[in-house]
């Protein structure tokens, strides 16, 4: 359910290539990871092709716009982008999410070239290649041949030390607020050696934490009747557990996203305990009221995920919970909404994301009756992140004295500080740790042993001894 609004235009230099060779395609990113994941797929499969990859609209011979249709703000955010790639270049190929609305797109913006869906990758490829021929590499002296080298892990748009890696695609639930399952489909999962290879070219390239990303992680394999496949010798389930066992067992931080709270995640939770696959789980649970959670078609009720929160609690004392919330969905209450409130207090949740109940084209809660006024829907969501500040500052406070590993994900060389990550902060929507008088020898990427000095509501900030 997390949704980005970060626009990435794609850095040539994130491929190593060449700067003069050509053609060049501009990448612009929308969304979640799960779509990073596919502009990471399709850019790496351009560059196999021999294409670069532009830094800018002025620099590019085409360019690719990978959209998002979650949301509305979502689908304005992802038309603009569209126009403004236009307006700045020309030559434009939309796909992603809002690609199902072709009609919409081509009635807004007549002058893209092509309009494909969510990870229609062969489609993209095609499409460039039409518009802007592959290079002819026997006739190009630039060619650089260390693109033939581009492992299993592909291209990444993230930092080398921490990578996403997509197990799953498609939703098998028909929650009434989410059109997922109409833009990506049913849930088709990777065969879980084709995962392995992926995660073991990742480690070997230095990234030292994978985020596992799909629309529902806890059901990965259900498609594939859980069939074995050989890993290293060895038969591996396409199985949830089987696979957290086979990540926990590379020796790097492996952080799970978007697990439904089943009750074979339990056993997961033990894993956990070994400290690879790190103590953290980010569950949608999206509301706690019984009537909304009916309402929503959401696959869990809230007595028994407060039940199995403390079963992982007693299992893994250190686990982090992550989830987010819908506020203001059709028919809530004041006291559905106060049900809410007193389940988080309870759950004492240690990230929460919230965000106001909008309208999706296609949705089926659209035709719900008893809209919550816009005011309303403000004030509740105001009412939940104070109440959740206060939870989140004072779970932060017990953290005050102990020692944590950290990852540097950035240095602030001018302030003598290393922006840093610990195994309860996923990147970009959690907090950070702040540490304090770094030397010189403290490097983006490194792990370091931080005492931690004092807390905010969301962050920490902690000294280092070297």
């Amino acid at each position: 359910m997390e949704q980005s609004s970060d626009v990435t235009l794609a850095n040539s230099a994130t491929i190593d290539a060449p700067v003069n060779a050509a053609p060049k395609i501009g990448f612009v990113s929308l969304g979640c990871p799960k779509a990073l994941v596919d502009s990471e797929r399709i850019i790496t499969e351009l560059s196999r092709d021999g294409y670069q990859v532009a830094s800018d609209y002025e620099g590019a011979d085409l360019v690719v716009v990978n959209t998002c249709g979650f949301i509305e703000s979502a689908v304005q955010e992802s038309l603009d982008a569209i126009g403004e790639a236009i307006s700045k270049n020309g030559k434009v190929i939309v796909t992603g999410c809002l690609g199902k609305e072709a009609d919409k797109i081509r009635a807004m913006h007549p002058a893209v070239l092509s309009v494909t869906g969510a990870h229609a990758y062969d489609e993209v490829i095609t499409a460039v290649s039409q518009h802007v021929p592959k290079p002819k590499r026997d006739m190009d002296s630039n060619y650089d041949p260390k693109i033939d080298l581009i492992n299993e892990a592909g291209i990444k748009l993230t930092p080398s030390h921490y990578a996403y890696l997509k197990i799953s695609e498609g939703c098998n639930h028909r929650c009434t607020f989410c059109i997922i399952p109409s833009l990506r489909g049913d849930l088709v999962s990777r065969p879980i050696d084709s995962v392995m290879n992926e995660a073991m070219a990742l480690k070997n390239a230095g990234v030292k934490e994978l985020l596992i990303i799909s629309q529902d992680t806890s059901a990965y394999g259900l498609d594939l009747k859980y069939k074995t496949s050989f890993w290293n010798g060895m038969p591996l389930k396409s199985k949830f557990y089987d696979l957290c066992q086979a990540l926990n067992d590379l020796g790097i931080w492996v952080r799970l996203h978007y697990v439904y709270p089943y009750p074979h995640v339990d056993k997961v939770v033990e894993l956990m305990g070994e400290k690879k696959l790190l103590p953290y789980l980010d569950i949608p649970f999206q509301h706690a009221s019984h009537s909304i959670l009916k309402a929503m078609k959401r696959p869990a009720h809230s007595e028994n995920t407060l039940a199995r929160i403390k079963v992982w609690r007693e299992i893994c004392p250190d686990i982090v919970i992550r989830s987010t919330f819908v506020v203001g969905f059709p028919g809530e209450t004041e006291e559905d909404f106060q049900c809410l409130l007193d389940w988080l207090v309870e759950a004492r949740l240690d990230r929460v994301g919230a965000f106001t109940y909008s309208e999706v084209e296609g949705a089926v809660a659209n035709d719900l009756p008893n809209h919550v006024p816009e005011n309303i829907k403000q004030e509740r969501y105001e009412r939940l992140m104070t109440l959740q500040q206060e939870i989140s500052a004072q779970k932060l406070q017990e953290k005050v004295g102990k020692t944590l590993m950290v990852l540097v994900d950035e240095i602030d060389e001018e302030e003598g500080i290393a922006i840093c990550r610990s195994y309860a902060d996923a990147p970009e929507i959690d907090g950070h740790v702040y540490v304090d008088d770094i030397t010189a020898q403290v490097k983006v990427g490194q792990f370091l042993t931080v005492t931690i000095d004092d807390a905010s509501e969301y962050d920490l900030f902690a000294s280092y001894k070297g």
